[in-house]
C-alpha cells in the first residue's frame, strides 16, 4: 500500500495468505468487468503483494502494466508471485502515489483496489493519479466498507471487535469506511462521468464455498489480524475480542447469515 507509515494489517505471511484468499474468492464478483482497451497502459496503484495483480493483469493480456507501491518488502512478494504466475505483461516499481516520477498524461488507464482506505488524504492522493491519467482516460477504484458489515446471530462483542478495525484504521490515518464515500471523493478530485457499483457478498447456510472462502477465511481473520494491537491500545480486552470472534464464527455455523458490500467506481478525466 501507498503513503503508510504503518499498514494496519502487517506484512506476516499471516496477511499474505488472507490477501491471496480474498483476491481469489472475490475475482468473479470485484473483476468480471475489469477489462480495458487492448494496448492499454495501466497503472496499479498500491499492489501490495500482487494478490490483485495475479486477478487482472491475465484479464488484459494485451495491455502493459506498471504495477506500484510505497514497500520494497511487498514489491519483492509481487514480483515472486508474478514470475510464478509467469506474467509477462507487468512491470512492478517501488513508488509512492503521492510522488509519482511518470510524466503528465502518460496512462490510458489507473486501477487501485484496497488501498484508498489507508491513506490519510484520498482526495490527494486521486489529484496526483490524476495528473499522469491520459485526457479521456479512466480510473477504477475498489474500497471495502467495514460499517456495511451485518450479520445473523447478532452479537455486541462482535460488534466491537469489529470496530477496533475500524479505530485503529482512523488512528493510522486510514477510513475503513471509505466505501460509501467514493463518489463524492472522485468528484472532489476532478473526475467526470462518475459510476459507483456496491457488490454485495451475502453468505448463508445455501453456500458453503462462500461460509469457508469469505466469512472465514476473509473477513473473519482480517479482524483476528488486529486482536494483538487492539489489546495492547486498550480498546478492547482479550475476553471481549475473543468472545466477538467466536460470536463471528458462530455466523458461518447453520442458521447464520453475514453480508458486506465493496463498492466499484470508475471515473473518467
Amino acid at each position: 500500500m501507498d503513503n503508510l507509515n504503518k499498514y494496519i494489517h502487517g506484512y506476516s505471511d499471516y496477511e499474505t495468505n488472507r490477501l491471496n484468499n480474498q483476491a481469489e474468492t472475490l475475482a468473479d464478483l470485484l473483476h468480471h468487468d475489469s477489462v480495458w482497451d487492448e494496448g492499454s497502459i495501466i497503472l496499479e496503484a498500491g499492489c501490495g503483494i500482487g494478490a490483485q495483480t495475479k486477478i487482472v493483469a491475465p484479464k488484459n493480456k494485451n495491455s502493459s502494466f506498471v504495477s506500484i507501491d510505497i514497500s520494497s518488502e511487498s514489491i519483492n512478494q509481487a514480483r515472486t508471485n508474478a514470475d510464478s504466475n509467469r506474467f509477462e505483461n507487468v512491470v512492478f516499481k517501488q513508488i509512492d502515489i503521492l510522488d509519482l516520477p511518470f510524466a503528465d498524461e502518460y496512462f490510458d488507464h489507473i486501477f487501485l483496489s484496497f488501498v484508498l482506505e489507508h491513506i490519510p488524504n484520498p482526495i490527494q492522493a486521486l489529484v496526483k493519479l490524476k495528473r499522469v491519467l491520459k485526457k479521456k482516460g479512466t480510473i477504477t477504484i475498489i474500497e471495502g466498507d467495514l460499517g456495511s458489515t451485518i450479520f445473523h446471530p447478532d452479537s455486541e462483542e462482535a460488534k466491537k471487535a469489529i470496530q477496533c478495525q475500524s479505530k485503529l484504521q482512523e488512528q493510522n490515518g486510514g477510513d475503513a469506511n471509505i466505501g460509501r464515500k467514493l463518489h463524492p471523493l472522485l468528484y472532489l478530485a476532478g473526475f467526470k462521468e462518475i459510476k459507483i457499483s456496491p457488490r454485495q457478498v451475502y453468505v448463508d447456510d445455501s453456500n458453503p464455498k462462500w461460509v469457508e472462502a469469505f466469512t472465514k477465511n476473509t473477513f473473519i481473520a482480517m479482524i483476528k489480524g488486529v486482536l494483538k494491537e487492539a489489546v495492547s491500545k486498550n480498546l478492547i480486552n482479550i475476553e471481549e475480542f475473543e468472545k466477538g470472534i467466536k460470536d463471528l464464527n458462530r455466523t458461518a455455523e447453520g442458521g447464520g447469515t453475514f453480508s458486506f458490500t465493496f463498492f466499484k467506481g470508475i471515473g473518467t478525466k
